[in-house]
């Protein structure tokens, strides 16, 4: 089958098109063929950087190194504990995150219990986008943010992968969405549904807002303190990439008597199943900015790199 390996850590010239052997599949995993894979920022983060790599793929010595975790596409075999999937089905979802998803290939073996039912009304592409994305949303606001009807909920970088799925499940959730951007993004993240979005580069949002139930925030350094200024008293801040271990920050979460989390997503069939029900519905969309083929995965990895991304970027297979 083709696959995209990792040579070494370092730039896209590391991903190598390659033909290696179909895996085999355990008694409690299904092999899909793939149609579509996610592209996310941790995929170019993972290839940059030996720790990254080590952090989260933890390749064995000697094997084949193949990142990514998110795909869709069509069952081809089931393992023999198998009784939830059959050869035909259509599936998606997050393979073995933290782990070696190997999801950059052409068939990829993946536990039965980290998938969902592709809904019929959307595509590979748009399934396969609504993968590790989603789920950091659905679990940073539902497992983790609990958030309530009527809740207050600050979304940072409200249009990019992350965070456009988090305005729209928050905004499932019955809550009052603020969402944070660059001007240019201002009427996609409004059009998502967010009742009020703020220029990030224009102003500082803790001027503007001190009374957030909940924050979400996706961004690396000292902007989580920013975060704090913005929730209440008692409130809820999730942070995606920030941990609560510095002194200051934990004296500031104690002083507010607040709940802070740092998230980890993991690999959920259960959660994937509420995000597709949600697909399913049309309460959840996808925004699928760019595809790639697969040869031209590279480029996708450039194209993530930049920081700029409006919604998700896909990569397909034939």
């Amino acid at each position: 089958m083709k696959a995209i390996t990792l040579a070494n850590n370092g730039g896209t010239e590391n991903l190598i098109l390659t033909q290696i052997p179909t895996p085999e599949i355990n008694e409690n995993e299904v092999l899909v063929r793939v149609k579509a894979i996610g592209i996310n920022p941790v995929d170019a983060f993972v290839r940059n950087h030996l720790f990254a790599l080590e952090m989260f793929v933890n390749p064995q010595p000697g094997e084949t190194v193949i990142i990514g975790w998110d795909i869709s596409g069509i069952v081809e075999a089931v393992g023999k504990q198998v009784t939830q999937w059959k050869a035909g089905d259509e599936v998606f979802g997050m393979v073995n995150f933290r782990g070696h998803g190997k999801a950059y290939a052409e068939y990829v073996a993946a536990p039965a219990d980290q998938l969902a039912l592709k809904p019929g009304n959307i595509s590979h592409e748009e399934a396969a986008a609504a993968t590790l994305a989603a789920l950091t949303a659905w679990q940073a606001l539902v497992t983790y943010g609990k958030v309530k009807a009527g809740e207050k909920v600050l979304i940072h970088g409200a249009g990019g992968g992350v965070g456009h799925y988090a305005v729209q499940i928050a905004k499932h959730l019955g809550a009052h969405v603020i969402g944070t951007g660059s001007a240019a993004k201002k009427d996609f993240i409004l059009n998502l549904g967010a009742d009020a979005f703020i220029d990030h580069t224009a102003v500082r949002f803790e001027d503007l807002v001190n009374d957030a139930d909940v924050v979400i925030d996706s961004l690396f350094g000292d902007h989580i303190f920013r975060s704090l200024e913005a929730v209440k008293v008692g409130g809820r801040v999730i942070a995606l990439l920030v941990p609560f271990t510095d002194e200051k920050l934990a004296r500031k979460v104690l002083e507010k008597e607040l709940y802070a989390h740092t998230l980890t997503v993991v690999s959920d069939g259960k959660d994937m199943q509420q995000l597709a029900g949600l697909l399913e519905s049309g309460e959840l969309l996808s925004h699928v900015s760019a595809t790639y083929p697969f040869e031209a995965l590279a480029k996708a990895h450039d194209a993530i790199e930049t920081g700029k991304t409006l919604g998700k970027i896909v990569v397909t297979l034939a």
